[in-house]
């Protein structure tokens, strides 16, 4: 039985390295040149180069993707242990060629995109001449297509898309939109008319799809495939969410602990009170829980499907929200007032937690998925009593051994006894 729980010491090494050039260089680059990443102005895009060649050097360039796509086709476990360092820097996912929700959007493109499409948009995308974003939740429906309204009717040469969308994270921001319609998914550029942006939120984007019209072309995948190809692409989004939680988690964990054992309180370290011990430990094994459903689940998917691991990202969806939630507020409330303001990303990660709970399908939608599937293993007893009911056992238990009773009735009557004593104890 193969069962390892260790780093390759070579990856290990990579791993150690990305540490420092994100301590280095990508957080240094993060505080004084925001949004650096997605500049367009040459200046500023040549300080982005030097580190993402040293990312390229190592072999880190796009993870998630296989080989014939650009990336090392390593899988989603090494792809998790890396999200668990780098996850915590702000710009580093993208850096590495592995933020969402481009990450996502390439999986779907790369399944689902004919020859053409792959060279019109994926490879740039790779290359990270142009951004994307998802456009699927919408405002009466939330993350349920049942309940869409958006649609693309074809007229001559073209798809026209009416509807709206809501919540589409840095829409703003992209060349290209991947909308989600009734009969369809479809590639929309953001400077199509029709394709209006909404003021707010001013992150995750408010659009409104008025006779926005694209070529027939822009279908990506079946017609009627939009369901298929969203479970397709979320899947993965899921968990690739869940890694860079991880680091969060951690970068929160961490700050907890080095605060605890620098500040003072009621005449000792505030580490030595009980209930910042609580805190701490709470928080250890939250963090280590959810690190190793992450593991095993991005391991299943490097060894079977994503749609063989759906029962695992849905128990990981629902679980990381609450463990970042609940790690994050122990932080913030070790930290005492500081961890109320803006000055240090404890807040921050706290306001994030609700949206993880939310964004691609809400929590709740995830546990019941859960119980479902969890449910297809199990079937209901026969009778009255459940299967662990201890008497109807113990009345088998007692036909199992009725030829040794009956070739020597001292047996027999030692259980006897033995019964009567247990019960005595009762």
């Amino acid at each position: 039985m193969a069962w390892d729980f260790s780093t390759e010491p070579e990856f290990q090494k990579k791993l150690d390295w990305c540490k420092d050039l994100c301590v280095n260089e990508i957080e240094p680059l993060d505080l004084v040149f925001p949004y650096a990443i997605r500049s367009k102005d040459p200046k500023i895009k040549a300080l982005v180069k030097p580190i993402q060649d040293q990312i390229k050097e190592q072999g880190l360039w796009a993870l998630f993707l296989d080989e014939e796509l650009g990336g090392p086709g390593l899988g989603q476990l090494p792809l998790a242990l890396l999200n668990e360092v780098i996850g915590a820097y702000g710009s580093a996912p993208a850096l590495f060629g592995s933020a969402a929700p481009d990450t996502g959007n390439m999986e779907m493109l790369a399944a689902y995109g004919t020859d053409e499409q792959k060279e019109r948009w994926l490879t740039p995308m790779i290359n990270q001449e142009i951004w994307s974003a998802y456009s699927m939740t919408e405002p009466q429906g939330g993350s349920d297509p049942n309940l869409f309204r958006t649609t693309a009717v074809k007229d001559g040469g073209e798809w026209v898309i009416n509807g709206e969308k809501w919540f589409t994270s840095a829409g703003r921001a992209a060349d290209i939109l991947f909308v989600m319609c009734t009969n369809g998914m479809f590639v929309v550029p953001r400077d199509t008319p029709g394709v209006e942006i909404q003021p707010f939120p001013s992150s995750h984007n408010h659009i409104i799809y008025n006779d926005v019209r694209i070529p027939l072309d822009h279908l990506l995948g079946p017609e009627d495939g939009a369901k298929v190809l969203a479970q397709r692409r979320l899947g993965g989004g899921r968990i690739h969410h869940a890694m860079r939680t991880i680091a969060n988690c951690k970068k929160a964990f961490d700050m907890m602990c080095e605060r605890a054992l620098s500040r003072e309180s009621h005449g000792k370290i505030i580490a030595e009170h009980q209930m910042v011990q609580e805190a701490i430990a709470e928080s250890y094994a939250e963090i280590e829980m959810l690190r190793l459903l992450v593991l095993h689940g991005a391991w299943t998917i490097d060894n079977s499907s994503t749609q063989a691991a759906r029962t695992q990202i849905a128990t990981i969806k629902f679980t990381m929200a609450r463990v970042l939630k609940d790690v994050s507020f122990r932080a913030l409330h070790i930290m005492g007032s500081l961890g109320t303001t803006d000055l240090t990303p404890l807040q921050a990660m706290y306001a994030a937690a609700p949206t993880m709970g939310l964004a691609d399908g809400a929590d709740e939608v995830h546990k019941v998925t859960v119980a479902r599937n969890v449910l297809k293993s199990y079937r209901p007893h026969e009778g009255y009593w459940p299967t662990e009911y201890i008497p109807a056992k113990k009345a088998k238990a007692r036909e199992h051994f009725a030829e040794l009773f009956k070739s020597d009735p001292y047996y027999e009557q030692y259980a006897d006894g033995m019964e009567k004593y247990m019960r005595g104890r009762h």
